[in-house]
């Protein structure tokens, strides 16, 4: 069914000709368009300080008061802009109702950073009379304008992201796209407006027309730095793994320290050592933990990481011992992937369990991207998906490594006044069974499954 809208915002930012699509909404016969209502300093415009009654400090106290004056005192269609940085209330308020239109004005961040620079300098943000025209040069920074490009490109996925998770859609015009009369009669149209503007509007001037290079004082420089950014976003590493949640009911934390454990699974377990402190807690939900951290201020909480490929080897040998899995998932492993199990009793030699392990790392890449019917399990999900779902509660204060557990863990007693003996890491005969196989060949098959944790913890071979 098609909504009809009744009210919208133009999402935007400073220098995109925000102004210039106002003022042609404002040509559209029942369009008002408010300007920046929602910014922190004024109400609509510069110095503007109420609107509709409402004045900057309750439209600081219910920002919800102001949005309902508008609509309801606005004859027609009202709206207004909102940059990345107005009140952040707001952008829920509006992306949770369906009946207000989303309007997204892009323009190409290096034009829009040299505008502002330019802008900032002259003092000048509009122009309406050629004759007041004050010119000048910007100076490019490099440092600044990557900011600037992070800030912008950062809400627009947030925009996207929340346009998605809602089941909407917006009208999506760029600068360059304003001064075309078609277009902006195809707002109208998604805005349901019946009239149609005849020309473009012409109150505003065109500030700064050269071409980019004549705009700054140092191109080269620019042109130098922009060369290096990685515009199509080649370096990233594509990630399909499945997003994880916080495992809050797993973690341990202290009776009498201030210390909570945040467990990886297949990472080492320090809940017995923890325990040695006085006893612990657990099977947490989230209100009983937030109840624990106010009960013990000062607290810290903390994880271990394990090596990726000695973290797979325990995933492999929880199979190998005939755990993880149901018999038909068994099967499959083994028929379509090459990872061979032994049947109850029987003992791989040698030769066999390390090419098994190797297929094993190689079906974890797979799976890790989503090429596999298989779910991730915790036990081999990446380190980085792990801590990225802790997150989702709360990041941990500290990450320990295993090669270094007993130094951390010793860190961590300092941190909150404790004294504490090291841990206890006995090795077992799964680590006696990695040693009999490790190679390079492993290691690198590991760090292709396991690349996000390699890049993102700094891990490297261990022969």
């Amino acid at each position: 069914m098609t909504v009809r809208f009744d009210s919208f915002v133009m999402f935007a930012e400073m220098r995109t000709g925000s102004n210039f699509l106002e003022a042609n909404l404002n040509a559209m016969p029942g369009v008002t368009c408010h300007g920046e209502v929602f910014n922190p300093v004024f109400i609509g415009k510069k110095d503007q300080t109420e609107m509709f009654g409402v004045t900057l400090a309750e439209r600081e106290a219910d920002p919800a008061l102001l949005l309902r004056r508008l609509r309801e005192r606005t004859p027609g269609m009202a709206g207004f802009r909102y940059f990345h940085d107005h009140d952040p209330r707001v952008f829920d308020l509006v992306l949770d109702d369906p009946r207000c239109a989303k309007i997204v004005l892009t323009r190409n961040p290096i034009e829009s950073y040299v505008s502002l620079k330019i802008a900032q300098a002259t003092g000048q943000w509009k122009l309406t009379n050629p004759k007041n025209l004050k010119q000048a040069k910007a100076r490019f920074d490099a440092l600044e304008f990557t900011e600037h490009l992070d800030g912008v490109q950062a809400f627009q996925v947030r925009l996207m992201r929340a346009l998605q998770a809602r089941g909407q859609t917006a009208f999506y015009i760029d600068y360059d796209d304003i001064p075309d009369l078609d277009v902006l009669n195809g707002l109208a149209a998604f805005l349901g407006i019946e009239g149609r503007l005849e020309s473009v509007d012409s109150s505003l001037t065109v500030q700064n027309p050269e071409p980019l290079e004549q705009k700054v004082v140092n191109s080269a420089a620019m042109e130098q730095a922009l060369a290096r950014l990685d515009r199509f976003n080649l370096s990233r590493t594509p990630n399909f793994e499945p997003r994880r949640n916080a495992a809050i009911p797993g973690y341990v934390a202290g009776r009498e320290v201030p210390l909570v454990f945040m467990p990886v699974k297949g990472a080492p377990s320090v809940a017995d050592w923890l325990a040695g402190l006085g006893g612990v807690e657990g099977d947490f939900t989230h209100k009983t933990l937030r109840q624990w951290k106010r009960a013990h201020p000062g607290h810290r909480a903390f994880t271990v990481l394990r090596h990726p490929l000695d973290r797979a080897h325990r995933a492999f040998w929880a199979l190998e011992q005939g755990g993880g899995m149901q018999q038909e998932q068994r099967n499959i492993l083994s028929r379509v992937h090459g990872v061979t199990l032994p049947r109850a009793g029987e003992v791989l030699d040698r030769d066999t369990r390390r090419a098994s392990f190797l297929a094993f790392l190689r079906f974890l890449k797979r799976n890790l991207a989503g090429q596999t019917g298989f779910r991730t399990d915790a036990a081999w999900a990446s380190q980085t998906a792990v801590l990225q779902g802790f997150a989702q509660f709360q990041p941990p204060d500290l990450i320990l490594r295993e090669e270094s557990l007993a130094e951390g863990l010793a860190f961590l007693c300092a941190e909150v006044g404790v004294t504490a003996p090291p841990p206890a890491l006995p090795r077992d005969a799964c680590d006696d069974a990695l040693d009999t196989i490790r190679d390079g060949e492993l290691e690198e098959a590991a760090r292709d499954a396991y690349q996000r944790d390699y890049m993102g913890f700094g891990f490297t071979a261990r022969r």
